[in-house]
């Protein structure tokens, strides 16, 4: 039960301090889909998410007026296609069907046009990603995510070297657009099977038929709450941790009454504080309440592992079923601070991959000169992995060369992708290291068995 008290902290929190669920997921599983035909395929596909998602925008934007609660976006998962399509090597046509389906359902974006290829790349799987540039140039609202690493497996250093030329791919086939198609494609390590968020969310082999996953958010209470705090850091702590959970119940609230409605299980809450760029709504204002001059000063690294850790001990007191990413993102293009940090000269890309080994995802919106070699992206996406897979941790790389602009100029995406100022970059190059290939074995903490 909610006292009145929580009722009004909760009110407060929506109205004044930006609290919001960020998103709802639905994950739905096409493994029932595969067939060897792709026009079956393609047909199974349309039949099966539409069935299931086909009221899914309506029945968030009930929930959010009922529970007077922001639901920001609606979004679906799916197996990733690279398993779906593999059959039928039908995975242009499927493109055109979840763009159609993405379209009828007036969804905001639909993620799993991904592979995990972790180890090796089949035939096939090299030949789907290289489909990721023109699946993503001719589509709004697709996501791509590839997993090219794990903790167990090693990191797949062929799958490293062609996602760079991808990534460059990408940039130029939306090069009218600020290379906007890199926004929605993110290289893993240790991807997870139930996060909600945009571009990794796909649904995982081991998830139910149909899954809610949602995503909160609240940068903006957690700084509101810390302006209060006058105790040393570990009142800090203990004052983000009760706030996260606060946070965390509105999202199980959330994800109870929409998995109901939508006859799915109720899969996680991810904890992850994520960003906009509103102004009040941002993770490096947090960091900068705690005590930074500007977020990228000495010290930000252990202020954002400390922010992480609280944030990630509140949610589990609140949620039995924590999932996803959970902990604080810094998406350079999404979030206010971040954007002025980089503009200033506070923060660099070498900062901010420091940051990543305590946060909960990685190199994320980072923009970068549209000249930069297909091998310098590589060598950017194999340190961002190879954090993730020494600390047994999620990390990605999600960056955009934005296409004929250089470092001081600034790309423009619109909406909660924001504005991103293109960072400079070492172009000192790695090539020769990219060329070699094969796999960088798995670390030896890996042998647990």
């Amino acid at each position: 039960m909610y006292s009145s008290n929580e009722i009004i902290e909760t009110i407060n929190m929506i109205s004044q301090q930006h609290l919001d669920v960020r998103t709802i997921t639905l994950g739905i599983s096409l493994f029932d889909c595969i067939t060897d035909s792709k026009q079956r395929t393609c047909d199974k596909i349309y039949d099966k998410i539409m069935s299931k998602a086909g009221n899914l925008v309506q029945i968030g934007e009930d929930i959010s007026s009922e529970l007077g609660i922001p639901i920001v976006n609606k979004r679906i998962s799916v197996t990733p296609i690279s398993l779906i399509s593999a059959a039928s090597k039908g995975h242009l046509e499927i493109i055109k069907t979840l763009d159609k389906i993405a379209d009828e359902t007036g969804i905001d974006f639909l993620g799993g046009y991904s592979a995990l290829v972790h180890k090796a790349m089949t035939p096939y799987e090299k030949e789907f990603l290289l489909s990721i540039p023109q699946a993503l140039s001719t589509t709004n609202k697709i996501c791509s995510s590839i997993n090219v690493a794990t903790s167990k497996a090693g990191i797949n250093m062929d799958a490293v070297a062609l996602m760079g030329k991808i990534v460059k791919d990408c940039a130029y086939l939306t090069k009218d657009k600020d290379s906007i198609a890199c926004a929605k494609l993110v290289v893993f390590a240790n991807a997870v099977e139930d996060n909600p968020f945009m571009a990794g969310a796909f649904l995982g082999a081991g998830e139910d038929d149909t899954v809610v996953n949602v995503g909160v958010s609240g940068p903006g209470v957690v700084k509101t709450a810390l302006e209060h705090c006058d105790g040393d850091l570990t009142q800090v702590a203990e004052c983000i941790k009760q706030t996260a959970f606060k946070i965390t119940r509105v999202g199980q609230l959330v994800a109870k009454e929409a998995s109901k409605r939508l006859g799915a299980s109720c899969g996680i809450v991810d904890l992850s504080l994520a960003p906009t760029p509103v102004i009040g709504d941002s993770v490096a204002h947090i960091l900068e309440e705690i005590g930074l001059e500007s977020v990228g000063a000495c010290g930000t690294t252990a202020c954002l592992a400390m922010l992480n850790d609280a944030v990630k001990k509140g949610g589990i007191m609140a949620c039995s079923n924590v999932g996803g990413l959970s902990g604080a993102f810094i998406p350079v293009s999404e979030d206010a601070g971040m954007i002025k940090a980089a503009q200033i000269g506070a923060l660099n890309l070498e900062k901010l991959e420091a940051m990543t080994a305590v946060c909960s995802v990685g190199l994320d919106m980072i923009a970068i000169p549209g000249d930069t070699p297909a091998e310098v992206i590589s060598g950017i996406i194999a340190d961002e992995i190879a954090i993730g897979v020494v600390n047994t941790k999620t990390t990605a790389v999600r960056v955009i060369p934005v296409y004929g602009k250089k470092a001081g100029e600034t790309a423009e995406f619109g909406g909660l992708l924001g504005t991103a100022p293109i960072m400079n970059i070492n172009k000192y190059s790695p090539s020769k290291f990219i060329s070699r290939g094969g796999r960088i074995p798995a670390p030896l903490h890996s042998n647990k068995n």
